[in-house]
């Protein structure tokens, strides 16, 4: 019993003592102990919370949503921008690159003026970007925002509840908001940049359309009719799944200095996720139609 306890401490210190020193003092990162204390009372609050609301009025909180959802777009603009440029200033390769660990002299930017860009010629949405210290910091910086955006979006199933949409808090939904938790803060404990960049990038390019849509939905029935493009927001999502599952199989069978574990771990990952939003597609825009027809 004693030797268990004792390895079990030696695999927790290996945990602690194992991560990036550039990441571990930022808030949420040094220990797993924070992230399952916000994890299990997420699962508290999925599981207690619709008994809780069913003598209540559900809240209408619009006002509330459409601020939320426009913060969360302009927080996932504010990430794809920074997964972008700094990928593109510090030359990131988009097929195989390893975690820079160090504090190199190059990446956080400042906007320079119109025309060419004074940094290896870099032309980003028409201006020229100047570069300052320090690209790696900069990587592992936004990949933390990233990571801390996955906690901020547990505030989705919340909403869900106090406005009695039980029926949208699904398997897949707490799935997905309660893994990408885990797998982020993991992702900046150790690996905070490198391939990672590369599912952040995607990620926040297509969390800036979902939020969008979200937002418009809060402002009511009457934008119904302009809500036609949801099904296609699933296909956006399914196409970076299939990406992200493409990006990191390949690195499996190259010669690449990242962690295999790691891209193992996200291929399965997000095996998974493509199997359950292809469910999704299917028993909401194939079957659905299907039996709107008969």
């Amino acid at each position: 019993m004693a030797s268990t306890w004792q390895k079990t401490q030696e695999f927790y210190n290996w945990i602690l003592e194992s991560g990036d020193l550039r990441t571990d003092p930022w808030p949420l990162v040094y220990s797993p102990l924070p992230v399952i204390l916000v994890f299990t009372s997420y699962l508290f609050i999925v599981a207690l919370g619709p008994s809780c609301m069913r003598q209540r009025q559900r809240l209408e909180l619009r006002a509330l949503l459409l601020a939320y959802n426009l913060a969360m777009v302009a927080l996932s603009s504010y990430m794809f921008y920074e997964f972008l440029v700094t990928s593109v200033l510090a030359n990131y390769s988009y097929l195989c690159q390893p975690v820079d660990y160090s504090r190199s002299e190059l990446g956080m930017r400042t906007p320079g003026g119109q025309g060419y860009s004074v940094v290896e010629n870099v032309l980003i949405w028409g201006k020229a970007l100047t570069a300052v210290p320090c690209a790696a910091q900069q990587m592992a910086r936004v990949c933390w925002w990233f990571f801390f955006s996955k906690v901020i979006e547990l505030l989705d199933t919340v909403f869900l509840i106090l406005r009695k949409k039980q029926e949208q808090v699904t398997f897949l939904h707490v799935y997905h908001h309660g893994s990408m938790l885990f797998n982020w803060w993991s992702g900046v404990k150790y690996v905070p940049g490198g391939q990672a960049f590369f599912v952040g990038m995607l990620n926040s390019f297509v969390h800036i359309f979902m939020y969008g849509y979200y937002a418009l939905a809060s402002l009511g029935p009457q934008m119904r009719q302009h809500l036609w493009w949801k099904r296609y927001l699933t296909i956006l999502q399914l196409c970076q799944f299939v990406a992200i599952a493409a990006h990191s199989s390949y690195n499996l069978f190259t010669e690449c200095p990242f962690p295999d574990g790691f891209n193992t771990a996200v291929l399965l990952y997000v095996l998974s996720l493509l199997a359950l939003f292809l469910r999704f597609y299917y028993q909401t825009y194939v079957r659905g139609k299907r039996e709107k027809l008969t």
